[in-house]
Parts: structure tokens; C-alpha cells; sequence
């Protein structure tokens, strides 16, 4: 996943819940965050209404159903940022579940392969607790706190990861191509265009949808596998672990394996939603 610049708060206020989850426990801090949100709803106009329109065009829930879970929405990803900081104060999480085994074994393995995750779950979480038998290099955008770039940084020193940070030059396309030549893994996000005019069409929950061309067509030139991977809350310490390999024609043109690919990515991720609808964390109209 391309991790992106964050909304947690200044560099003290990181300092210091970090120095709180040293001494808290984490369900004490979720409940502080509990009478935080409503605040949230209430005055994130925007969020809100997107989440709403997701529950009840999307998801199918009723009006009431869809204001309930628009609360629990964003107490979600509240949970996942505090789970970001828990992690560079020490505090250890577990990731389970088939995939797990699957990126282990492709891990241990020759050859590169391409990680295409999400803004659903919270797959950063998997570069502090797996560790890769290779080098895996992650898309990161600007934006960031020197304090979660250096906690980042010392956590991701124990588990193979090397970041790979987003250039108006391009430079970082060409360094995740050197990456997959040289048999490593990749990853970056799937599921926003982020202004890019290169985008492909996939029907999402009922609707198309617009995911950007890059990630399925640095694949499909490669002819590299490519898998959609999600990390999902499940506990208050435990994590787990999807992966699915994406599959396109293997004597199809390009631009017809973009396509399928893209596809294909579609198909995993409305799975996951219907899944944990409450970790999808895209507070913006998605199908405009």
C-alpha cells in the first residue's frame, strides 16, 4: 500500500500518545476515541455524508442502519491510526489467516510479485509485523511527520521493507520496475486515481467505478503476478491476512490484461467490503 500523508495530529500530539500507549491500555484509549467521534460526525460534513451514501446506496442498509454504521465507520479507522502508534510504542499485534502462509511461501520463493493494496483495513500494519525474505518496496506518498517517518523507518528496518517515496520526476516508477527485475516485491495501492488522468473502469458494489491504470499496467508489462492483498481488524490486537492472486489471459494484449486485471482487483476488494464494510475508508464519493 502506498502510505500517504497523514491527518493524526501534530508531531507533539504524536509524541505523546506514543509515550501514552506505553503505559494505557489500548482499550482504555479506544474509549477516550469513542467520545471523540461523534464530534467527528457531526462536524465532518463532508465524511459523513459520503460514509452515509456508501451504507445505504452501496451496502444496501436502511437509513437508521446507515447513520449507525457512519459512527462505527470512522471509529474504525480511529482505531487503526491509535493501532499505527500502539505499534511504534512497542506494543505487538498479531496477523493471521490463509494468506499469511500464501505471501510466505511467495516470499521465500524466487521471482518478484506485485502487492496491490487498499485504503480498507489496515494493510500497513503488515509491514510491521511480517517480515519478508526479500526486499519489499512500498509506495509512500508525501506529507508525513518526521515522528511517523522515523518510527516507520525503525520498524521497518526489522522486516525487509524499503520505502519508495512518491517524485514529480517518476523517478519512483522506474525504481519499482529495477525492484521486480531484480526478483523483489512490490507494493502499492489500487483503488484511487489520485488525479491521474490514466484510469480504468470496474464495476464496485454496483456501480463503475474508476481505478487508476498504473498499478494493473505496470503488471500486465512486466507479465508479473500480481495479488490483492487487505489486512483486517478483527480484535483488538489480531490482524488478518487476505491474498489473492489476480488473473488475466495469459496470451491476451496489454491492454486487455490491464483491463482483466483491474478487474479482477475489483471483484477481491467488493469482497472484502461486503466482508468489513465498516473498513472501507474512502470518506468520498468513490463513483463520481
Amino acid at each position: 500500500m502506498a502510505w500517504q500523508g497523514s491527518t493524526d495530529g501534530t508531531p507533539w500530539m504524536q509524541r505523546t500518545l506514543i509515550r501514552l500507549f506505553r503505559i494505557l491500555p489500548l482499550g482504555l484509549l479506544y474509549g477516550v476515541m469513542a467520545l471523540v467521534i461523534p464530534f467527528y460526525v457531526i462536524f465532518d460534513r463532508k465524511s459523513r455524508r459520503a460514509s452515509y451514501s456508501f451504507f445505504s446506496r452501496h451496502i444496501g442498509y436502511g437509513a437508521v442502519k446507515s447513520a449507525l454504521h457512519v459512527f462505527s465507520n470512522m471509529y474504525n479507522m480511529g482505531k487503526v491510526v491509535m493501532d499505527r502508534f500502539a505499534a511504534y510504542a512497542g506494543r505487538r499485534f498479531t496477523i493471521t489467516g490463509p494468506g499469511k502462509e500464501i505471501f510466505e511461501g511467495l516470499s521465500a520463493s524466487d521471482g518478484a510479485f506485485i502487492m496491490l493494496s487498499s485504503h480498507c483495513g489496515n494493510f500497513e500494519m503488515s509491514g510491521y509485523m511480517l517480515r519478508a525474505e526479500k526486499k519489499m518496496n512500498v509506495l509512500v506518498y508525501a506529507g508525513e511527520t518526521e515522528t511517523v517517518m522515523q518510527n516507520r523507518d525503525r520498524l521497518f528496518a526489522h522486516t525487509n521493507v524499503q520505502m519508495v517515496p512518491v517524485s514529480e520526476d517518476m523517478s519512483h516508477i522506474f525504481a519499482l520496475n529495477n525492484a521486480l527485475a531484480n526478483g523483489e516485491i512490490a507494493s502499492l495501492p489500487a483503488d484511487r486515481p489520485f488525479g491521474s488522468e490514466k484510469t480504468v473502469k470496474a464495476d464496485f458494489l454496483g456501480a463503475e467505478a474508476s481505478f487508476p491504470a498504473g498499478p494493473f499496467t505496470l503488471a500486465a508489462q512486466r507479465g508479473t503476478p500480481a495479488y490483492a492483498v487487505f489486512v483486517m481488524k478483527e480484535s483488538m490486537t489480531g490482524y488478518r491476512f487476505i491474498m489473492e492472486k489476480l488473473e488475466a489471459p495469459e496470451d491476451g494484449i496489454r491492454t486487455e490484461n490491464v483491463n482483466s486485471l483491474a478487474r479482477a482487483y475489483a471483484r477481491c476488494l467488493e469482497n472484502t467490503v461486503r466482508r468489513y464494510p465498516d473498513q472501507w475508508y474512502n470518506f468520498y464519493d468513490f463513483w463520481a
